[in-house]
């Protein structure tokens, strides 16, 4: 059995709400209720496993494939997400999707979060130690953290919200996207100093020190862009810094592909964080949604996107196969796309029952023990959010613009595709060589994980890079208010006018 934190149902659904079904029935005897809960350190570890499956909603983790529908890698033909909506341009404050949930599930969480800490500064139980008690506030802080980055990266402007609320401070102001970034970082360095300080791999499901200091590498590297998408270095050095030290710690998967797989994801020594299920009570529907309805399907400027084994574009190499264009490429496309029908060798083969718009689907997430795919597949397999190859990838990108292409930058890169049998970059690139060439290694490398989106949007290149798509069934149309989303109409409304919307939306 997977280690990990095991989610309970009654808590996901009822721990938080305190909700009475008769009104003069104040503490109803089927519900948990707050102020009959956290009387124990037993309340505080099933309180913690909910503020961890706050995780869990699709924007965050099932639907992390359906987060490069918003870009240049994918089509979500159930606009999954709203996906189409937004590549079209028909992108406004009452689209919904995950314009909505992204909002709307980072304060539930946020929420959760904020409940746990007070009550965990009231708690005088003696049975939870003062080093436990520094565990438990970084574990949240450090959730707390990623959810404000979701905020922070996508609508820019919003309430920054540090404690419970209730019907005298329920409409909350926006506050300076800098005032957020302050607090993402604030709460990361808490759970750097806090956490264990063993690799997340072996915690047992729990973040970890080295789990905050990924996600505050990758805040950093976002961050550093600005609104213009030239680098801060100072703000670049110290997400370098923070790689090479996770460097030393963590391992690349020998296999690619282990990482994601149910079967293979145990103690690997390549994940730095995931986000955890367990069937049959948890499951998540990975096989169905990408294996059988190819609700992800990858564009074919994406597959285009890998190299040949030699190193050289698709179409340029020599060793080009128009016939069929899977021979002779980076192993990662086959890792990555699957071409009409899933097939993981003979008696693993699964044909989707919906079509393949593109004639694409993706591969990377799917379970080969698990077919066939349907309905009734009980996936289990985590949502890694981080992992060492993005840690090397961020690391390099730093580095380069910090101090240009050195023997570090080329070693990081000739490392992560030593991996897959790609051969190391050429000698004597410029520093704008070498930014083109890890731009692209962050694309093929992390394909579907969710991040394309992030990239385009702090290289400020999501204008000329969605608009010159001509490979979807769809026409793109980015204009420059996309950098940031709206926020949710309805929202807007309960506001009452104290939440003001992103100008652009006005």
């Amino acid at each position: 059995m997977k280690n990990r934190i095991i989610i309970t149902t009654i808590l996901i659904t009822s721990l938080f709400l305190g909700a009475c079904k008769k009104t003069l029935d104040l503490n109803p005897a089927d519900q948990i209720a707050t102020a009959t809960f956290y009387k124990s350190k037993a309340d505080f570890d099933e309180a913690l496993a909910a503020v961890y499956a706050s995780l869990q909603p699709e924007e965050f983790a099932v639907g992390i494939g359906f987060r490069d529908g918003f870009t240049d890698n994918g089509y979500n033909q159930f606009n999954a997400g709203s996906a189409k909506d937004f590549v079209q341009g028909n992108f406004n404050p009452t689209t919904g999707g995950y314009e909505t949930a992204i909002y709307n599930d980072s304060y539930t969480g946020i929420a959760r979060v904020n409940m746990f800490l007070k009550n965990l500064n009231n708690y005088k139980g003696s049975d939870i130690s003062d080093s436990q008690r520094k565990v438990y506030e970084g574990e949240v802080r450090f959730i707390r953290a990623f959810f404000y980055f979701q905020l922070y990266s996508i609508y820019g402007d919003v309430p920054l919200v540090l404690e419970p609320l209730n019907l005298s401070n329920q409409k909350q102001a926006k506050v300076p996207a800098a005032q957020v970034l302050t607090q993402i970082t604030t709460d990361l360095d808490y759970s750097i100093a806090n956490l264990n300080s063993a690799p997340y791999y072996s915690n047992g499901g729990h973040a970890a020190a080295s789990s905050a200091k990924a996600l505050k590498a990758r805040v950093l590297l976002f961050a550093a862009y600005g609104n213009t998408g030239t680098p801060d270095l100072a703000m670049l050095s110290k997400v370098r810094d923070l790689c090479l030290d996770l460097m030393g710690q963590y391992k690349l998967s020998a296999n690619f592909e282990d990482i994601f797989r149910d079967a293979t994801q145990k103690n690997n020594t390549e994940n730095i964080f995931s986000i955890n299920f367990l069937a049959p009570n948890n499951a998540t529907p990975w096989d169905m949604y990408y294996g059988d309805w190819d609700a992800c399907a990858p564009l074919q400027n994406m597959v285009d996107a890998f190299e040949c084994t030699d190193g050289q574009p698709y179409g340029v190499s020599p060793l080009t196969d128009t016939k069929n264009q899977f021979n002779n490429r980076d192993p990662r496309l086959a890792k990555t796309v699957y071409r009409d029908s899933v097939y993981f060798g003979p008696g693993k083969v699964h044909h989707p029952s919906n079509l393949r718009p593109t004639g694409y689907g993706v591969i990377k997430f799917l379970e080969p023990n698990n077919i066939p795919y349907g309905f009734s597949t009980l996936s289990q397999q985590d949502a890694v959010i981080l992992r060492l190859s993005e840690v090397m990838l961020m690391y390099a990108e730093a580095q380069n613009e910090v101090a240009g292409p050195d023997a570090t930058v080329y070693k990081a890169m000739a490392d992560l595709r030593a991996r897959v049998n790609m051969p190391p970059y050429p000698a004597g690139y410029t520093k704008d060589q070498m930014r083109e060439r890890i731009r692209h290694e962050r694309r093929v490398e992390l394909a579907f994980e969710g991040l394309r989106h992030y990239d385009l949007l702090r290289w400020h290149v999501a204008g000329p890079v969605l608009n010159a798509v001509k490979t979807s069934l769809i026409n793109y149309h980015f204009e420059d208010k996309f950098y940031h989303w709206p926020l949710p109409q309805t929202e807007i409304d309960k506001s009452g006018g104290v939440l003001i919307q992103n100008p652009d939306y006005k």
